[in-house]
C-alpha cells in the first residue's frame, strides 16, 4: 500500500466523481457500514443505471497480496486509476486530473460524415456477409473446413441471388431499374472476387476449376426464364446478364494473376448444364456467359449519351479497389476473347465479343502474361489455356498463325466500336512467343 495522508487525497476527492478505494473502504461499502455504505447505497444504482463509463471512476490506494485493486463489488470491471504504486504514481495521477477536468490526452475523432448508401432505402441483399469473412478466414489460415466453408458460401449465393430479380412487371423506363439493380450489387459482387482471390493465392497447386466450374454453373440459370413465370421477358435479365459475365472475367483475371493456368482452362473446356433453358440443348459453353444487353443501347440512346459502349465503360468505372486493377480485366477479357477465337475458327457465331477491350487504346505492348511467354517454358504453361495442350510449340503457333490468316483473308472481322479495334497479335506478343 502507498501511504498517504488524509491531506494529500482531499484534493482527488474533490475531482469529479472519484472514489478513493483501499482494503477498509471495499470491506465497508461491500458491507454497507456506516458512511462509506451510505455512500455505496446511494451511488451503485446511478452506476449501473447510467450508460456513461465515465462518470464515476476508482482511484486505487492499496492493492491485495495478489496485486488485485481493493474495490467495492459493484464497481469491479469499471474505469479505475492506480496511485497505489510509487513508480506510475506521476503518470497516473496525470490521467486522474485529465479525467476530472475533461481534458483526455487522446481526443475521439469526430465522426466522419455517413456513406451515402446508409442513407437510402435498403436494396436486396444476398446475406453473404458472415459465410463470406468466415470462408476467407479459414482459407487464409489453412483449416480443415476451408472446403466446406467456401462451398457453404457459394450455396448462399447463388440461392439468394433470386433477392435481385426484376420483377416481371416492370416495364417503363427498365433500364433505369437493371443500372440501379447492378449498382446495388457491387458490395456483393466484390466480396466474391475477395472469395476467389483468397483461393488463388492460398490455394498453392490445388485444382481449383471443379470447384469456379460448379458455381458458375449454378449462376447460369438466372439468364434464363424462371419456372412458370408467364410474365417474364428477356430483358427482365440484362442485370443476371450483366453481373454473371463480369463475375466470370474478374474470375479468370484472379485465376491468372496467381498462375492458376489449368483451372482457367477447365472453366473453358468443360461446359453447363443449364436445366431451364427454352431449348433441347441444355450443356452450354462458357461463350454463353457473355450475352447481347439491349438495356445499355437503349439507355445511350434515351439519355443521348456520347458513347461508343456504355457497357464497357460501366465495367471500366466498377474496376477499382478488389485486388485486380484494369490492365489485368482487359488481359481476362482478351485471354477468353483469342481462346474463343482458337476454338471457333471461321464460325462467327462461337467467337466472343471482348466488351473492354475497346480500351485497349490505354495499353502499351502485350499484355504481361504474353510478354513473359516469350520464354518457351512460359509458353507451355499458356497452351492449355489457350486450348492447346498437347501441341508442340510449333504446332500450337500454327493454330495461331491460322487464325491471323482468316483475318487477314477477310474471312473473320475482328471486333470493333466505331473506328476503334485492337491487334490481337500485338496484344498476344505474337512475333516473340517462345522465342527465348
Amino acid at each position: 500500500m502507498l501511504t498517504r495522508s488524509w491531506s494529500e487525497w482531499l484534493p482527488i476527492r474533490r475531482l469529479g466523481r472519484s472514489l478513493i478505494c483501499d482494503r477498509f473502504y471495499a470491506e465497508k461499502a461491500d458491507g454497507r457500514l456506516k458512511g462509506v455504505g451510505a455512500e455505496a447505497q446511494i451511488i451503485s444504482p446511478e452506476i449501473y443505471a447510467s450508460t456513461d463509463q465515465n462518470k464515476f471512476v476508482a482511484v486505487i490506494a492499496e492493492k491485495d497480496e495478489a496485486g488485485n485493486p481493493y474495490q467495492p463489488t459493484f464497481y469491479k470491471s469499471r474505469i479505475h486509476i492506480d496511485l497505489s504504486d510509487a513508480d506510475t504514481y506521476g503518470r497516473n495521477f496525470e490521467q486522474l486530473l485529465r479525467w476530472a477536468y475533461d481534458k483526455p490526452l487522446h481526443v475521439k475523432p469526430d465522426l466522419g460524415k455517413a456513406p451515402a448508401f446508409l442513407e437510402e432505402a435498403p436494396g436486396p441483399s444476398l446475406h453473404t456477409s458472415v459465410v463470406a469473412q468466415r470462408a476467407v478466414s479459414a482459407i487464409r489460415n489453412q483449416k480443415d473446413y476451408a472446403d466446406g466453408a467456401v462451398i457453404e458460401y457459394f450455396d448462399r449465393f447463388t440461392e439468394n441471388l433470386e433477392e435481385f430479380r426484376i420483377a416481371p412487371d416492370s416495364q417503363t423506363g427498365y433500364d433505369d431499374e437493371i443500372v440501379e439493380n447492378i449498382d446495388q450489387f457491387l458490395p456483393y459482387r466484390n466480396e466474391a472476387i475477395e472469395i476467389v482471390l483468397t483461393l488463388s493465392r492460398y490455394a498453392g497447386k490445388k485444382n481449383l476449376g471443379p470447384t469456379l466450374h460448379s458455381f458458375v454453373e449454378r449462376l447460369l440459370p438466372y439468364f434464363y426464364r424462371p419456372t412458370n413465370d408467364v410474365g417474364w421477358q428477356e430483358f427482365h435479365a440484362s442485370n443476371y446478364e450483366f453481373i454473371i459475365h463480369e463475375l466470370f472475367l474478374y474470375f479468370i483475371a484472379a485465376l491468372l494473376k496467381y498462375g492458376h493456368f489449368d483451372a482457367a482452362a477447365h472453366l473453358f473446356d468443360h461446359r453447363y448444364y443449364v436445366a431451364n433453358r427454352d431449348r433441347n440443348d441444355q450443356m452450354v459453353s462458357y461463350r454463353e456467359i457473355r450475352q447481347y444487353i439491349e438495356a445499355f443501347e437503349h439507355r445511350k440512346n434515351r439519355l443521348k449519351l456520347n458513347r461508343l459502349s456504355l457497357r464497357a465503360d460501366t465495367l471500366i468505372d466498377r474496376c477499382q479497389g478488389v485486388g485486380i486493377n484494369q490492365a489485368q480485366l482487359l488481359q481476362s477479357d482478351f485471354v477468353v476473347f483469342i481462346r474463343a477465337a482458337l476454338d471457333a475458327g471461321d464460325d462467327h457465331y462461337r467467337h466472343w465479343w471482348p466488351e473492354t477491350l475497346l480500351y485497349t487504346f490505354r495499353q502499351r505492348g502485350p499484355f504481361e502474361l504474353f510478354a513473359r511467354a516469350e520464354r518457351a517454358e512460359a509458353f507451355r504453361k499458356l497452351q492449355p489455356l489457350l486450348g492447346l495442350a498437347g501441341l508442340s510449340i510449333d504446332d500450337a503457333k500454327k493454330r495461331i498463325a491460322d487464325y491471323f490468316d482468316l483475318i487477314r483473308q477477310g474471312q473473320v472481322q475482328l471486333p470493333r466500336w466505331e473506328v476503334n479495334g485492337f491487334n490481337p497479335a500485338e496484344l498476344m506478343n505474337f512475333a516473340k512467343l517462345a522465342t527465348a
